[in-house]
C-alpha cells in the first residue's frame, strides 16, 4: 500500500494512504544500512502488520522530487515564509536568511505578511519595494480577517508548500484557517504518542481541501500523491548560513546585478570602494536600503566568522 509521510516522531512515522487512513510506522532497517532516513513529505510503501491498530512497516520510499535541509522535508514544490507587519514587526536579518536558504536549495518563495488590518499603508508599501523588487511574490493579509486568504490559496493550490516564520505572526492561525481540522489532527495524534502538540519540534504535513478538481482533490498518480498540500515547520528565532561567504554573499542579493557592471572594481564588494554602481543605484532608489543595510550587517558577520590568517602568520 502507498501513502504519504505525514510526521515523524523518535523513530514513528505516521502515513498517510489514498484512502487517508493513518499508519503508525517503522523504517526497515535496510534505510539505516543505505544511510537513508524518511522525510515528510516522502511517497512511500508500506506493509501492513495490524490493520485495526493501524500500524505498518516502511518498505520503500520513492525517488525524491527533491529534499530540502532546513526544515528536513521532501517533495516540495515552494516554500511560503510568514512574518507579522507589526507586533512583532519584521526581522529583516531572519528573513534575508530564510531567502538566502531557500536560494542555496533552488525553492521559489512567497513573501508572506500577517497583521495587514492593523498595520499602516506606508508600513506595508516599505516591505513591497523592499522585497517585490528582489523579484519576490509579496503578499499582504489579515488571518483575523480573512482578508487576501483567497489569493494564498490561488498560490498554493495544487502546490505542496512548506510554511515557516518566527513565532508570534500567526503561523498558527493561518494554519488553521487552511486546515480547519489541524488542531483535531495534531492533538488526536499528540495523544496517541502522549505528547503535547506545543512542546513538539517537528515538521507536518497536512493536506489542503480546496475544491477545484484534480489540484484541489486528494488523489494518487503514478509519481506518488496530487493535491494541495501545506507543511507546517517549527517556529524559528535565528538561522545559521551554511556554505555562504563575504564574497559569495552578494550572489543572494538578485537585486545588485543589475548594476553589478558599473561597479570601478571588478569583485567589488559594495561596501567600501569607491564608483560602486550598487551605492549608487541605492542613493538613486533604485535598490531597497533596507536590503543593502541588512546586506552589509550579514556580510560583516561572515567576515568576523573568518580566521585571521595574518595573525596566526605573524606568531
Amino acid at each position: 500500500m502507498n501513502g504519504r509521510i505525514l510526521k515523524g516522531i523518535a523513530g514513528f512515522y505516521y502515513v498517510e494512504t489514498y484512502d487517508k487512513k493513518v499508519y503508525e510506522c517503522k523504517a526497515k532497517g535496510i534505510f539505516r544500512k543505505a544511510n537513508l532516513k524518511p522525510l515528510v513529505g516522502d511517497d512511500v510503501s508500506i506493509d501492513i502488520i495490524d490493520e485495526e491498530k493501524k500500524l505498518g512497516n516502511i518498505t520503500d520510499i520513492f525517488p525524491r522530487k527533491n529534499q530540502l535541509l532546513r526544515p528536513p522535508v521532501a517533495n516540495v514544490d515552494q516554500a511560503v515564509i510568514l512574518f507579522a507587519i507589526v507586533k512583532p514587526n519584521p526581522s529583516y536579518n531572519l528573513l534575508d536568511r530564510f531567502l538566502i536558504s531557500m536560494k542555496q536549495q533552488n525553492l521559489p518563495v512567497i513573501i508572506c505578511f500577517n497583521k495587514q488590518d492593523i498595520a499602516t499603508k506606508q508600513e506595508q508599501q516599505e516591505l513591497y519595494d523592499a522585497y517585490e523588487k528582489c523579484g519576490y511574490k509579496v503578499l499582504f493579509i489579515s488571518v483575523r480577517e480573512e482578508s487576501g486568504l483567497d489569493e494564498l490559496k490561488e498560490l498554493l493550490k495544487g502546490k505542496t508548500t512548506t510554511l515557516a516564520g518566527p513565532s508570534g505572526v500567526g503561523k498558527s492561525s493561518l494554519l488553521n484557517k487552511l486546515v480547519p481540522d489541524a488542531d483535531m489532527q495534531t492533538g488526536e495524534l499528540s495523544k496517541k504518542i502522549e505528547r503535547g502538540k506545543n512542546t513538539t519540534r517537528h515538521s507536518e504535513l497536512f493536506f489542503v481541501d480546496i475544491d477545484d478538481g484534480e489540484n484541489g482533490s486528494h488523489h494518487e498518480g503514478e509519481d506518488g500523491f496530487y493535491g494541495t498540500y501545506v507543511i507546517d515547520t517549527p517556529g524559528f528565532t535565528s538561522l545559521e548560513m551554511r556554505d555562504v561567504t563575504p564574497e559569495t554573499l552578494m550572489q543572494y542579493y538578485s537585486e545588485f546585478e543589475e548594476y553589478e557592471p558599473q561597479c570601478r572594481f571588478g569583485g567589488c564588494s559594495h561596501i567600501a570602494e569607491p564608483d560602486c554602481g550598487v551605492k549608487n543605484a541605492i542613493e538613486e532608489g533604485k535598490i531597497s536600503k533596507v536590503r543593502y543595510d541588512n546586506y552589509k550587517v550579514l556580510y560583516q558577520e561572515l567576515k568576523n566568522m573568518r580566521p585571521d590568517y595574518s595573525k596566526k602568520a605573524r606568531r
